[in-house]
């Protein structure tokens, strides 16, 4: 793959203009990966770019490139991610992540970013790098300094992850600062952390703990989750939760190209639950809800309009 090396002022000027068209292409400053652009940024109204942000090493950041657009009545809500399998990079969630970035969201992935799309980093990673997450942006809105400062909208914030990254929102669900959990591929063991020391070990009692609409989405009874998620489905009863399921295994459809259905469906969540975007909720709302419709996906409900 081409690499450009540029200077940090070439590449804050590229991103912030929307100049630079190297999609899935490099960019190199002393010999480390700090951005790249994703399928030419995603299908969204703003294109996206992956960034590895100096005052966050640990996590990897996708949004706007443009970020001038955002402002103190047009700001980005925030969406923190975890990854399967606890690992500490989102190489598995790449297209997906900046599907749903190039929407107009902040998302703050777990570990460090992949020098190349699908590249596997090792390394396990924790349920609080989610907060870890949530307290950076949240810190960036207020700093003067900051390329986000008042952009970001700190009330609406969604805790989200695949697999052991599912787990890892919900343990983490109960934070106040969260508006709504999306759970993917996972839900909660009958025993727990099934063995795996690097699972949270959760009990179905932290599920009492959600305090915000939740989206569950599985990949059909393949899915290793599949039972688990159905079980967390029909133990919630306190808040509103959605259910669907599309039958491709665990695995998802995040690597398809845009992240497949899956970023479909998510973003539509996160539209509706972050920005108050009605035409997205009809997805999820009425009856039957407008994601039944969809031949591939069979959804379930409670305590929704």
């Amino acid at each position: 793959m081409a690499k450009q090396v540029v200077t940090l002022a070439g590449l804050l000027i590229s991103l912030l203009t929307g100049s630079y068209s190297g999609a899935a292409q490099d960019l190199i400053i002393s010999d480390s990966v700090v951005s790249r652009v994703v399928e030419e940024g995603g299908t969204g109204l703003y294109r996206a770019v992956m960034l590895k942000e100096p005052t966050l090493p640990t996590h990897t950041v996708f949004r706007p490139a443009n970020l001038k657009v955002f402002n103190k009545t047009n700001k980005l809500p925030i969406i923190a991610w975890g990854n399967g399998a606890c690992y500490n990079s989102p190489w598995e969630h790449v297209n997906f992540l900046n599907e749903v970035a190039s929407h107009g969201f902040l998302v703050v992935a777990i570990g460090v970013m992949p020098k190349e799309t699908g590249e596997q980093v090792k390394g396990r990673s924790q349920s609080t790098q989610l907060l870890d997450a949530l307290d950076w942006a949240i810190a960036q809105n207020k700093d003067r300094k900051s390329p986000f400062y008042n952009k970001l909208d700190v009330s609406k914030i969604a805790v989200s992850g695949m697999s052991c990254g599912g787990l890892q929102t919900l343990e983490v669900a109960g934070d106040p600062r969260v508006s709504t959990v999306v759970v993917c591929n996972s839900g909660i063991f009958s025993t727990p952390g099934n063995g795996r020391s690097a699972m949270p070990n959760l009990t179905k009692e932290n599920l009492s703990k959600i305090h915000t609409p939740t989206l569950y989405l599985l990949g059909g009874e393949k899915d290793i989750a599949y039972a688990n998620g159905m079980d967390d489905f029909q133990r919630i009863n306190h808040v509103p939760v959605f259910m669907a399921n599309m039958d491709v295994g665990h695995g998802g459809t995040y690597s398809q190209p845009h992240g497949g259905e899956f970023a479909r469906v998510a973003t539509a969540w996160y539209k509706w639950q972050l920005k108050g975007d009605r035409t997205a909720g009809q997805l999820f709302s009425g009856e039957p809800a407008g994601l039944s419709t969809t031949s591939n996906w069979r959804v379930e409900k409670k305590n929704m309009p």
